[in-house]
Parts: C-alpha cells; structure tokens; sequence
C-alpha cells in the first residue's frame, strides 16, 4: 500500500534525545494534535475544577480582582473562573491557535474573557495593574535558557501590584528526575497511537521528551520533540527569593487524573507554589521628566473636502481648542501643536519630539487620500507617533479590502457589488433598497440623499450622480441596512486592548426627507444634524459579538493605540460591519461617550492612547 502523501517523516532511533530539539519548540508544538495527545489531562474537566479550587482556595482570590491567566492555552482555567464570577480575567498564550481556540469556547459560552497572543518573558501589560497572575497546567521552563525563565517571573513582578499573588503549577521535579518513563506508548483515540521516549539533558536540568503520533493508516502523524526544565522545591523557592517574591509556599502536589489513565508524563506530578509581589515604592516623577509630544492636527490654511465651505470653520477651531484644553490637564507630559503642512518635514527634521501624536484625519494637506503620508512620513524620519501605520490606514481606505477580511474572520458584511464606471460591461445588481457609495475614502465622503436607491432607475441616477462628484471612483453597490446603528471603540493595543461600551445612533434629528444615516450631509454639510449616540441595549449573545467582532478587526486591520468600528443590521436583524475606522478623530463623540459608559474620562482615554503607543515604541521605562 502507498503511503498517504499527509503522512510525515520519521528520524528513526535516535542516540540523543537533545541533539534533536529544536531551541524554540513551543513555537509548533501547541496547536490541534497537542490537544489529542494531551488532551486526557488538559482538556478534563475534572483537572480544572480541582486546579481553580486550589487556585482560589490558596490564594484567596475575590470576584474583583484583576487576574492573568499566563500562558492559558486554549483558555480552560480562566474560562472556569469566568464561570464562577470573576469579572476581569485575562488570558496570553504565545501559540496562535490555542487563542484563537480559547476565543471562539469565550464566545460560544458568552463569557467576559480577553484573550491575546502574547511573550512571557515580555508581558505587554501595564505596570503594578493586576492582583493575581497564574502559571497552571505545568507551563513553567520551556525555554533553552534558565535566564528566560528569570525574565518570566522578572516580567510577572513589574506587571503585579505590591503585595500582589503568584501562582506556579510546575513539575516536581526531584520526584519528576527519579520516576520519569524512558519509554511507553498509548492509543489516543481510536485510530491514532503515541510513542513517547524520554531522557535528561546532558547537564541534568531538563527531561527531554519525543512523540512520535502514529496513524493506524496513515502512518507517522508527527514526530516531535520538546522538553522542560525541572525544579526541586528549594531551587523555586530560592529562584522567586532572588527575583524579590515573599511569603513563598509550596503547598501540596498536584496529581492529575487521566481519562486513558495512562502515561501522564509531565503532569503526574507537581508543586503548588504561591508568592507574594514585594511592597513597590511609589516613585513621583518630578515635572522635568514629563514627555515632549508634538500634536499634529490638519491645516486651517489650505482647503478641506471635509468641510462644507471646503475650509476650517469656527466650530472647527473650536474643537481644537477643546481637545488643546483636555491635553493640557495631562500633567505629565509637555504639549507643543503643529498645524502648518507646507513646513511639516523642516519642522520635524529640526525638533524632533518624543513622540508625535497623529490627530492629522483629514489626511496630508487635507488630502483624504493621502492619510496614510503622515504616518509613512514619520515612519521614514524614525519619529514614533501614535494611531495606525500606513499600511492600516492605506487598507482601510478600500472598503472592499475590510469586507474581504471581515468575511474571512466569519464577520457578516453587507451584501454588496464591486462597479467599475470604466467598465462599460459591468452589470447592475437587482438588489433593492440599495446604497451606492465609493469603494475608497472615509468621512461619508460621496455619501449623500442621492446614495439610496429603491429601484434601477434611481440607481442608475445614483451612479451617475457619483461619477460627476467623484469622477473614475470605483463604486460599491450594497444592501441597505434598514436597522439600528452600532459603533464601538477599542483603546490600547494587544495585551492591554480595551473595548468600548458599544453605542447605538440616535437618528431622531435627521430631517424626514433624509435616510436614518451618517450621510455627508448629515455630517458636514449645510444641513448638518448632531447624532447623538447612546448606549447600546442589547441581548447579552448580540454584544459579545460586536465587542468581538471589535476585537478581531482591531488585530487583523494591524490598528493601533484606538479605533472605532461602525456596525448597521439587515432587516432579519443579522450585525454587519459598515466601516472600519483607525485613526477617528480623536475629537468624535462616539469614542468619548464609548469611554465615559466604561468610567473612562475624556482625560484618561487621551492618557491611555498616548501611553499605548510610548509602550509599543518602549519609550522611558515602557515595555
């Protein structure tokens, strides 16, 4: 019989266990197979009750406190303490798609857990701001060097507060070096088998282990390797002694159970060990340390497509001083504005500042098509700034290239038809009610009463209509979405990303001869009208999808330190994202108000975006 072209290779017998393991195994081994050949101990539930028992029991954890799940795998511990009541549980793993796993169990239970891809040794966290940060399921000493495993507990220290609790589910190691199994091998289900072999390091500190997963018909599956270095109980406690860790205790062995009762390798038996954080000293920063930061906003003295009378106007000007205003109560940094394009480069290039914070959304000369230059153009002076690449907002200005990835993270979109004005083939679709829009640009930018169509007819109007407002836009033809409107903000980035109280639009205002949207006119023109924006009522199941979907997009769009994303239901009442938006002024009601439902000062969410982005560029203690 031919061997199965999915079959992989084997090295056969081997004299060195260590000879063969890769430096950085934990970068490939933790995906869907880990979960079948471990799957007996670290996907029973049993095991994690009796772990979070323990947990909360040694530690004694309350509902409030903020907790991180480090290195959570696909997330079963902070899922079960989620279950239980723990309001702010936080979950980082470095494999991909164990996060992507422990998201979508998250989402199918409607439970309140962030999940974010993340380094140990390097948590992306802020400093003193959780209470209890965990290492359960036997996650400690995988890297090469024991110096990594220092930066790991290094790490945990600066992201606890003073008097904050560790806690370490490691292997015993004295009993792990006496009673390891060189060799055995057990079936996982009914068609796939496991061998195992194991040895120690040539220098003793680490049991090196290979798996070779055998398919009944299909042959060698995987052969892999891995190992993990093994601590007796004094050398951990003297390891958290040294990083600064008090009170530490080990407590008694973990012994897991296994539905295949079997080879339990690494996780038959384990210590319990729990610590407390050192008292930190509160250190003032004296006013001389304060960060300069230069503002960057768009320029009064050229022209604005924005703006009605394609200029600045006083209320324009008004918001700039409101938004100079709330900077300047942020005491501990330095303020100086910039507002004068033609000279941008000179100025930069003769006063660089710490950083530069982009609130430029009308684009480079107030060019919408040139947003992303400004980003482009610190990017090549080495200037850091805040808000999205170039890249991010280049792809976010098509709006076909956000529905694309939208679709493929599963994110209903409207339904909708790519036209090309130069294509004198093109078919229009038949889908009425219909809304014609460009398929580039922001701002509701072509947008207007004349965008909606009932019937061929008026498309054909609409089209033409857009053709002289926009000559050669490609145009998007798409479903109308005749419900609620949401939009949600995210602030921070990554481990410290925070998602908005989602906000429904209040289209009361808009007079009756204009559709129940954001158009142009409604926005910036003669007629202009304030939507309000509340907060959003909703089934428990519809807002964990928007915050979800915010989530998503924020990661894969590649946005940065904030955005905001704009959501519209059909008629089935089905969530579809409308536009994505990196970089939304900084000024815009709708991520204020996203904030103040959280608690979120106008203040402090200007704080968090600038500090988000001094921690992205590890500027003056960031990390």
């Amino acid at each position: 019989m031919n061997k199965p072209a999915n079959a992989s290779k084997t090295i056969g017998p081997v004299s060195d266990l260590e000879r063969h393991l890769p430096s950085e195994w934990w970068k490939s081994l933790f995906n869907s197979l880990y979960l079948k050949t471990d799957g007996d101990v670290v996907e029973n539930k049993q095991n994690t009750k009796n772990e979070i028992d323990l947990l909360i029991e040694k530690l004694k954890l309350n509902t409030d406190d903020t907790i991180l799940d480090l290195c959570c795998g696909q997330g079963r511990h902070s899922l079960e303490l989620a279950e239980r009541g723990y309001k702010k549980v936080t979950g980082i793993d470095r494999s991909r798609y164990l996060i992507r796993l422990a998201r979508k169990r998250a989402h199918k239970s409607t439970l309140q857990v962030q999940f974010s891809e993340g380094d140990a040794r390097k948590i992306r966290l802020p400093e003193n701001s959780h209470d209890c940060i965990y290492l359960m399921g036997n996650s400690f000493g995988y890297f090469e060097r024991e110096e990594d495993d220092h930066k790991v507990l290094e790490s945990i220290k600066r992201v606890l507060r003073s008097k904050g609790k560790l806690a370490l589910d490691i292997v015993n190691g004295e009993w792990m070096l006496k009673n390891y199994e060189p060799r055995s091998w057990e079936w996982i289900d009914q068609n796939q088998f496991v061998c195992r072999e194991r040895s120690t390091s040539n220098d003793g500190s680490r049991i090196v282990s290979r798996e070779v997963v055998v398919h009944a018909e299909q042959g060698v599956i995987a052969d892999q390797f891995y190992a993990e270095r093994v601590y007796t109980k004094d050398q951990i406690c003297n390891l958290l002694e040294k990083i600064g860790f008090t009170d530490i205790t080990v407590h008694e062995d973990i012994i897991a159970e296994s539905t295949r009762g079997q080879d339990l390798g690494m996780m038959a038996n384990r210590l319990f060990v729990t610590a407390v954080a050192p008292l930190k000293e509160v250190i003032v920063k004296s006013p001389s340390t304060a960060k300069e930061i230069l503002v960057l906003f768009g320029d009064p003295r050229q022209p604005d497509a924005f703006r009605a009378g394609r200029n600045f106007e006083q209320e324009d000007k008004d918001e700039i001083d409101e938004i100079k205003n709330d900077l300047s109560k942020l005491k501990k940094f330095n303020f100086n504005y910039l507002d004068d394009h033609r000279n941008l480069l000179q100025y930069l290039q003769n006063n660089r500042p710490t950083l530069v914070m982009n609130l430029c959304d009308s684009g480079f000369n107030n060019n919408p098509e040139l947003e992303a230059h400004v980003p482009a153009l610190l990017e090549l002076l080495g200037i850091p700034y805040t808000g999205a690449g170039p890249t991010c907002l280049g792809l976010c200005h098509n709006k076909m290239y956000v529905s694309a990835i939208a679709k493929a993270f599963d994110i209903p979109v409207p339904e909708e038809t790519y036209f090309d004005p130069s294509d004198q083939s093109a078919s229009l679709p038949s889908l009425f009610p219909a809304l014609v829009k460009p398929a580039r640009g922001d701002g509701s930018i072509g947008i207007t009463k004349s965008s909606f169509a009932r019937n061929a007819e008026q498309l054909v109007n609409s089209i033409d209509i857009l053709n002289k407002t926009l000559p050669g836009m490609p145009l998007l033809i798409q479903e109308y979405l005749p419900g609620p409107e949401y939009t949600v903000g995210v602030i921070g980035n990554k481990d410290n990303m925070e998602v908005l109280v989602p906000l429904e639009a209040d289209f009361k205002a808009i007079p009756p001869e204009y559709q129940k949207m954001n158009s142009f006119e409604i926005k910036f023109g003669s007629e202009k009208v304030v939507v309000d924006f509340k907060e959003a009522k909703l089934t428990r199941k519809k807002m964990r999808q928007l915050t979800d979907y915010a989530r998503i997009l924020f990661e894969n769009l590649e946005c940065r330190d904030y955005a905001r994303f704009d959501f519209r239901t059909d008629k089935n009442g089905v969530i579809k994202l409308i536009d994505a938006n990196p970089n939304p002024g900084i000024d815009c009601w709708e991520l204020i108000d996203g904030a103040k439902y959280k608690g979120i000062s106008n203040e402090e969410m200007l704080t968090r975006i600038i500090e988000s982005a001094l921690e992205r560029f590890g500027i003056n203690g960031f990390h």
